[in-house]
């Protein structure tokens, strides 16, 4: 396996919006013999299984196709779980050795329903042929500022593919109901993003504002145990600002290591880097005072216990002292000019 690749900024703390998890699916594969086309979507890396056989060859760990014997080369339509702009992606070969692509581009589209997959006229792309490499992670920027929800990967000519990562900003449709309807701000879907943390040493970190409970202990954000004073704390900046109605924190599978208590500060930001509101936030406004957790219980504050009652749109969740959080969630009514 290759050595470690640093993230870009594009990738820190960001979505991927070609996750399983936010809808996202393989919809058409132009040949997938040696290994299927959804395998290249999972959340967990790539692995290799060194002795293990199916009927059409080597089991692999992505999505391969069969060797081209004439002209052409294959590609994968992905659909993806939310309409968004796209910062930049990672094309992942892991483990492909001598079965990977030597090249790849990638295009978009926007469409209400499944696109005709092959109607070049409705296609932009995005991501121009890059040289792949054995083995390796590519990342690789994307400067189109255009909103998409459908993704079409074209290998050049043939091979696979371990993973695709699509990093981005989700574009919420909720934007458009009225000033006194309830949304979740802090939705991925809506466009709700980590800002950033002191430690997330298990689990990921954005899964914690995507919708339903955590399946197990691993879909969440949770924090090493901690040997000295203080307490753990994650930023979320919502989708758009809004008036905050209440509050959900769901511990959802976290027995043993769930937080004692959490607390929450708020502020309207209207400028800067992630890096400045993160030094910003141990200085804003309280929004709840320390409350009390339970294991495994999904916990609701609304009403007094917001003590903010003004326009916002970071919040920072402290933890105290340590633990894990499997679900963030923000509701509240937009802001109108």
């Amino acid at each position: 396996m290759s050595e470690h690749v640093e993230l870009p900024a594009f990738a820190t703390n960001a979505i991927n919006l070609a996750s399983p998890r936010l809808g996202a699916k393989a919809v058409y594969a132009t040949d997938e013999f040696f290994a299927p086309k959804e395998r290249m979507l999972e959340d967990s890396p790539a692995v290799f299984l060194a002795d293990e056989y199916d009927d059409n060859g080597k089991w692999m760990d992505g999505w391969e196709s069969r060797r081209r014997r004439n002209s052409g080369h294959d590609y994968c339509v992905i659909k993806l779980g939310v309409k968004a702009r796209i910062r930049g992606v990672d094309m992942d070969t892991s483990h492909f050795t001598g079965n990977y692509p030597p090249a790849a581009y990638l295009e978009a589209c926007l469409s209400d329903s499944d696109p005709d997959f092959d109607d070049d006229a409705q296609w932009t792309e995005i991501i121009p042929a890059e040289t792949l490499g054995p083995d390796a992670h590519h990342y690789i920027e994307c400067k189109d500022g255009n909103t998409y929800n459908y993704l079409r990967l074209h290998i050049l000519p043939d091979g696979g593919m371990a993973r695709l990562r699509v990093y981005g900003e989700p574009q919420g449709s909720w934007v458009e109901g009225g000033a006194d309807k309830e949304h979740e701000l802090s939705a991925v879907k809506n466009g709700g993003r980590i800002v950033g943390y002191n430690n997330a040493h298990y689990g990921e970190p954005w899964r914690i504002l995507t919708e339903g409970r955590g399946i197990n202990m691993g879909d969440g954000w949770e924090t090493r145990r901690r040997r000295r004073p203080g307490n753990d704390w994650i930023i979320i900046k919502l989708g758009a600002p809004g008036y905050v109605d209440r509050i959900e924190v769901d511990t959802a599978h976290f027995k043993g290591n769930y937080p004692d208590k959490c607390s929450l500060q708020a502020a309207l930001v209207k400028s800067g880097t992630d890096q400045s509101v993160i030094t910003q936030s141990m200085f804003w406004e309280q929004m709840m005072a320390p409350s009390k957790l339970e294991a495994d219980t999904q916990h609701f504050f609304a009403g007094d216990v917001i003590e903010l009652k003004t326009p916002v749109n970071y919040l920072r969740l402290n933890i105290h002292t340590d633990g894990g959080i499997s679900r963030f969630r923000v509701f509240g009514r937009l802001v109108t000019k």
